[in-house]
């Protein structure tokens, strides 16, 4: 009786325990709202009607960056390789540095057997040449977008292959100035005088380089700034233009017929290839 019992109870445990479908029972939570000790300290739960509203950002309207050379890779190549030329050549070229005040403003034909300029010093000399065309042609091309916004959009389409045509307009017109200068000092003067005539020119011209290095690098920095770089780089150039007009007129005056002499280098040297070079330059960049 014991044993037909006990089987009879292993068997219903064992169909209870079989038909039972645990997965499928649902117990009501305890806390349908989280526990309260916890919800008693969550102190940012607040209702959304508390909540504060975001306001929108007011900003203000998106203005453009205005253009820059310093942005152009090919522009910046060009001055810094003009750097680089100084550079190295300053080791051993510092002398004609020294010497560029004399050779500015004096007016002596000859001092010593042995004042040729060297190598190194043409070498500088070349360097700071090198630099003043270059500043000039990044000073050209921000003149020219300033006074003339309908080459605008041609200007920066190709900013580097316009400034160096820039560059490229400025060495000319430096090496016409020596043409000129060589030719006039041949038919009117001796041969000491041009030689002194064209160190105070060439010594003018590097310095006016120097002098438009700071000039130019503000004009890069900011651009906003254009209008006060070009007029006083407009200044910096007729300084040392008048500089070296001074020593002319030091080294050829001699009596009213040479004055007139002078009057008339000065509008067919100075004025006039300057207002030729000019509209050159504009009718090139139009072209290109």
């Amino acid at each position: 009786m014991s044993r037909s019992t006990h089987i009879t109870q292993t068997d219903t445990t064992a169909h209870d325990t079989a038909a039972v479908d645990t997965s499928q029972l649902y117990h009501a939570p305890l806390y349908a709202d989280s526990f309260p000790t916890l919800r008693a300290a969550d102190s940012a739960a607040r209702p959304l009607s508390h909540a504060a509203i975001i306001q929108p950002v007011k900003g203000e309207p998106v203005t453009s960056r205005g253009h820059s050379l310093i942005h152009d890779t090919g522009a910046m190549s060009l001055l810094l390789a003009a750097l680089f030329f100084l550079v190295v050549s300053y080791r051993t070229g510092y002398k004609y540095l020294e010497n560029m005040g004399h050779n500015l403003l004096s007016v002596r034909r000859r001092e010593s057997l042995f004042e040729d300029n060297t190598a190194d010093e043409t070498q500088i000399l070349s360097a700071l040449i090198g630099l003043t065309c270059t500043l000039e042609g990044l000073l050209g091309y921000q003149a020219i977008e300033l006074f003339h916004p309908d080459l605008l959009s041609r200007l920066q389409q190709s900013v580097a292959l316009h400034v160096l045509v820039l560059v490229g307009v400025a060495l000319s017109f430096y090496l016409l100035q020596i043409v000129m200068l060589r030719l006039l000092g041949y038919v009117f003067s001796d041969r000491d005088s041009t030689r002194v005539w064209l160190d105070g020119f060439k010594a003018s011209q590097a310095l006016l380089g120097l002098l438009l290095f700071p000039v130019v690098a503000l004009s890069l920095a900011r651009p906003e700034s254009v209008n006060y770089v070009l007029i006083c780089a407009t200044i910096l150039y007729f300084c040392t233009r008048f500089a070296f007009i001074c020593k002319g007129f030091r080294i050829f005056y001699s009596n009213l017929l040479s004055l007139v002499y002078f009057i008339l280098y000065l509008c067919s040297v100075e004025i006039v290839p300057l207002a030729i070079v000019y509209g050159a330059t504009i009718s090139l960049c139009y072209y290109l």
